[in-house]
């Protein structure tokens, strides 16, 4: 069997559409709709219902999509113990929260640079619910997640650092000025902009702020850190922020720190599917960013 079939058919089961698969295995439509007929064909079932909303997995589909990708990675590892010279090369996808696109992943990517010039790395900024579905689809082969916990099926995870955190306003606003350390009923009559739902601090911090009776805050969500930020900045209302995404503005006095309550560091976590493969440049990367983030 050729396998380029059962990667198509694996792209096709996670996009649940013939032309997202073909944009992303940068062949024509007509090549995707050819190679499933071809693989159908020679399992001798239909392995998805086509469908105006797209292609749908039919039972036998979902039974072959996991077997499938032991196949693939077994292919993979058959490529990689057939290097002589044991150098590890290959692409890496990898998920992240926006956070630390910009802050602590540049230097992470530098040092794998230096000590694996042959392994490419694709970020892919998302939050932790888009991280574990591309762990569990093998659209991503490692995440980064800024989780307290990570109790998810087929996916396994550890902690490998931990990200203080601020709770932010502008340099002029009155809470930052004062000498009393802000209550929680202080901070419920404030406005907030938060980062996307799933993000596990935010999430706490609506939750406390709901909690306080009588409370109306108005609460605000952003995919990006930037946004949040600049709101905040702008004398529009508070956030709570990784402390590497603000330590510039900070330093500037365009951001100051709220007096309040304390937020516990949040754990950086290394995630990967719990039974999948992980090629050697993935492990490249896993092994760089576990010494990256502990040294």
């Amino acid at each position: 069997m050729d396998t380029r079939l059962l990667h198509t058919f694996t792209v096709l089961a996670r996009t649940g559409s013939f032309t997202a698969a073909a944009t992303e295995l940068h062949v024509a439509q007509s090549t995707v709709t050819v190679q499933i007929r071809a693989l159908e064909r020679d399992l001798g079932v239909p392995l998805f219902d086509r469908l105006p909303s797209g292609a749908l997995l039919t039972d036998a589909g979902r039974r072959l999509l996991e077997e499938a990708g032991n196949v693939l990675d077994a292919v993979a590892r058959l490529r990689a113990a057939a290097r002589p010279d044991g150098t590890v090369r290959g692409q890496v996808a990898v998920g992240t929260p926006e956070s630390l696109c910009s802050t602590r992943l540049p230097g992470l990517l530098t040092a794998l640079r230096a000590r694996h010039p042959e392994v490419d790395v694709h970020l892919h900024a998302a939050g932790t619910a888009q991280c574990v579905e591309g762990l569990r689809s093998g659209r991503l082969d490692v995440a980064l997640l800024l989780e307290d916990g990570a109790d998810f099926p087929d996916v396994v995870s550890e902690p490998i650092a931990h990200e203080p955190l601020a709770l932010l306003c502008a340099a002029n606003h009155a809470l930052a000025s004062r000498t009393r350390p802000a209550s929680w009923e202080d901070l419920a009559a404030e406005d907030f902009f938060l980062l996307e739902q799933g993000c596990s601090y935010s999430d706490e911090l609506e939750r406390r702020l709901l909690a306080v009776p009588g409370a109306r805050p108005r609460l605000t969500r952003f995919g990006s850190v930037d946004a949040a930020r600049n709101c905040v900045a702008a004398g529009l209302g508070l956030a709570l922020l990784p402390l590497t995404t603000v330590e510039d503005q900070l330093r500037q006095g365009r951001l100051a720190r709220v007096p309040g309550p304390r937020f516990p560091d949040v754990p950086l976590r290394l995630a990967r599917h719990r039974r999948r493969w992980v090629a050697p440049a993935a492990e490249a990367f896993t092994r760089e960013a576990v010494r990256h983030f502990t040294g």
